[in-house]
């Protein structure tokens, strides 16, 4: 909000209203001096005239003040000074006094004017000074953009790096293990009558096996297949029983029967949410236990994941959610939903931490150009 002009401001912008301005306030000085002067005494009009020039000066300009001090004169004469009535003077004390009165005028339209320029001075230097904070505040906004730009695309990239390993490392790795597996089958076969050399084939049997394994997993980890070809409920309820069974931690997922379809950047984030979430609750919380509850409304998703740990340490907490410098999980997270126009709030206490992503149904439209130049 701009603040209220000043007199001064509202003068300066219109010199009639200048003008008008000093001799109305010279004739509300006049007015009072006709019904003071037979109360206080003859000072009385001088002073008054005297203010009303003072006001002139400091608000109307060095034109305005300088009609306002001669007619101030003339009326003083005219009206206050004898003989009245008449312009002319015939008492050297009048002359005199009309004389101070001229010389106090003059310094005080002097200093008044002094101080009107001083004022546009400043107020210019001010107008510059926002001038150029208006041109720093716009380059931090570009810059600012050009880095929440860059972290989506470096995100949108580790995505595709991640879909990439884990089809190399299916398509071609796990291949040859495969055949590797079959080798050693048949070789295994071949030999069983010698004890000690089936005995090492079978072991390296189990160990291709377990590797084979172990690839998929990591492969599956990366970026599973379900996520592309089932959707998000599939791959959420394979991903959730391979962790409970890894970590020893029972999670319960509660996804609606009918959650259907969702873009795949959507799909991919609420993923990568709840992939961190468990690690952190593996890793730091302490739980044996945690809750994933997906909901779907006509206007959002909500993705909820509790767990019933010891808690963020307050400190580290305070930072997090003031705006402090959170860790390179959580700042994922966040970023991620706030590239699709989601948000994500996080709670923790003793009785364990709480983190809540939401997602518009509606793409923002920069989502969606990012998404087709990816």
């Amino acid at each position: 909000m701009a603040p209220n002009p000043s007199p001064s401001a509202l003068a300066r912008g219109n010199p009639i209203l200048r003008y008008v301005t000093a001799l109305l306030g010279l004739a509300i000085a006049l007015a009072l001096s006709s019904m003071m002067v037979r109360l206080v005494g003859g000072l009385v009009p001088g002073v008054l005239c005297l203010l009303a020039v003072a006001f002139s000066a400091w608000y109307c300009g060095i034109g305005p003040s300088v009609a306002v001090t001669l007619v101030a004169l003339a009326a003083l004469k005219f009206w206050f000074l004898p003989p009245l009535h008449t312009l002319r003077i015939t008492d050297p004390s009048s002359i005199l006094g009309m004389f101070v009165l001229l010389a106090v005028s003059a310094v005080l339209v002097v200093m008044g004017e002094g101080r009107r320029r001083e004022n546009d001075a400043l107020r210019i230097a001010q107008g510059e000074l926002e001038e150029r904070v208006k041109e720093r505040t716009a380059e931090l906004d570009a810059a600012n953009e050009g880095l929440r730009e860059l972290t989506a695309r470096l995100m949108q990239l580790q995505d595709q790096e991640r879909r990439r390993i884990a089809r190399e490392l299916h398509d071609s790795v796990g291949q040859t293990l495969a055949a590797l597996t079959m080798n050693l089958t048949t070789i295994s076969a071949d030999i069983e009558r010698l004890d000690q050399t089936a005995k090492k084939v079978s072991d390296s049997l189990v160990l291709a096996q377990e590797m084979n394994k172990e690839v998929r997993t990591v492969s599956y980890l990366l970026h599973p297949p379900l996520l592309d070809e089932s959707g998000l409920a599939s791959a959420l309820r394979w991903y959730v029983d391979g962790f409970s069974k890894r970590s020893n931690i029972q999670v319960e997922l509660h996804v609606p029967e009918d959650f259907g379809r969702l873009a795949q950047d959507m799909e991919t984030a609420l993923f990568r949410t709840v992939q961190e979430c468990l690690t952190n609750v593996h890793r730091h919380s302490g739980s044996a236990v945690a809750t994933i509850q997906v909901d779907r409304t006509p206007d959002e998703i909500r993705l909820t994941v509790k767990d019933g740990g010891t808690g963020i340490p307050p400190e580290k907490l305070d930072g997090v959610t003031n705006g402090g410098t959170p860790g390179v999980g959580i700042g994922g997270m966040r970023e991620r939903m706030r590239q699709l126009g989601g948000s994500l709030v996080l709670q923790s206490g003793h009785n364990g931490t709480t983190v809540e992503a939401r997602l518009p149904t509606t793409r923002p439209p920069n989502s969606a150009a990012t998404e087709a130049a990816a």
